[in-house]
């Protein structure tokens, strides 16, 4: 990586790693960057990971833990650790808020004043909406030692800042599979799975007409509706609300709420749709290899939809709901394709090969 400082530094071998993101927020994406990232570092590593629901953490990857949101407890932790890993998605950003943003680049300059290296893996960069946002960004990426990107435009946003890394793609399309544990919690067989998440490009005539499709497609095939709340904080009360008027429609409604992302994907094997709208969402099912309809609500899920020919309705254009139902009758139909798999995976490397360097 070109224009970062202190390239040279590296953390210690069986050093612990400080693991950082938006880990036990009962997200199951984040939950799926995180396994990605524990499957891909060396083995030799310990963590400590940053977490909001530390028994469900603990719980489901083993790790040790600390508050993310108690900022002594989080330097406390830097302190005792030998080197800051910023895992996945887009931390540095002001659409959340600019305190998130000051967050992270205020744990950056506390990682490179204690002499820690800092790596930024399979991130995302933006959006920063304003000159301050984008001006502590670019100086914070002066500061880090290795980073990989998951999309071309985080990377050319840096490129022309000066700083030149790898880039693959979402980290989570490495997420290795494991060996099938079926549970017996899983959605109806033959059901529609949705997979939605509140947004502001549909007012209330948008919703009615994703539902009015919903109810048209599982009337004509008499199949049950399956809601997951992917992220069970933000999107349960809109699927709720969604449930309610479907099942007023005369249809079978069911709540799934996997507890891992291998759950999600073994649980979609009896599934005969999914639509989704969260990034995750659309990889996971993606990889399960079910007939998918992906709703882009932001510009990475219609990249990730474009890259794999996933069939797709951009909500951002007014007219996108036009196409819906040749766009559900495509998905019905969609399946995976191995090669297209096969190359995401392979300019995936990147990310661990990062890891890989640095944590030596």
């Amino acid at each position: 990586m070109h224009g970062a400082m202190g390239d040279e530094a590296k953390a210690r071998p069986g050093s612990r790693v400080l693991l950082c993101g938006y880990y036990g927020e009962h997200n199951l994406g984040d939950d799926a960057l995180l396994a990605t990232l524990l499957a891909l570092l060396p083995s030799y590593c310990p963590v400590v990971v940053t977490a909001q629901d530390h028994r469900q953490v603990q719980a489901q990857f083993g790790v040790v833990t600390c508050h993310r949101s108690e900022p002594i407890r989080l330097l406390w932790a830097l302190m005792r650790t030998q080197a800051l890993v910023l895992g996945g998605g887009s931390l540095l950003q002001d659409s959340t808020s600019q305190r998130s943003l000051l967050y992270y680049v205020a744990l950056i300059l506390a990682a490179r004043l204690l002499g820690r290296p800092v790596l930024l893996w399979g991130q995302g960069l933006g959006p920063l909406k304003t000159r301050t946002s984008r001006l502590l960004a670019r100086l914070s990426l002066h500061l880090v030692q290795g980073i990989t990107w998951r999309d071309d435009q985080s990377a050319a946003m840096a490129a022309a800042w000066g700083i030149h890394a790898p880039v693959g793609r979402d980290p989570v399309w490495s997420l290795p599979r494991r060996n099938a544990v079926y549970s017996t919690d899983g959605p109806i067989a033959g059901a529609i799975c949705l997979c939605w998440r509140p947004t502001p490009l549909l007012n209330d005539a948008g919703w009615r007409q994703l539902e009015n499709q919903v109810i048209e497609d599982a009337k004509r095939h008499q199949t049950p509706v399956c809601l997951v709340p992917f992220h069970a904080r933000q999107d349960a009360s809109l699927l709720k609300a969604c449930a309610a008027r479907l099942e007023a429609a005369g249809l079978v409604c069911q709540f799934w709420r996997p507890r891992t992302p291998w759950d999600f994907m073994e649980g979609l094997a009896s599934v005969h749709l999914v639509v989704a709208m969260r990034l995750h969402g659309v990889i996971l099912a993606a990889m399960a290899d079910r007939p998918l309809l992906a709703l882009s609500y932001d510009p990475k899920v219609d990249a990730a939809a474009t890259a794999m020919a996933i069939p797709s309705i951009n909500l951002a254009d007014p007219n996108g709901l036009a196409a819906l139902p040749e766009a559900w009758e495509l998905a019905r139909r969609w399946r995976l394709s191995p090669a297209r798999l096969a190359r995401h995976r392979h300019r995936n490397r990147c990310h661990q090969e990062m890891l890989a360097q640095r944590l030596v």
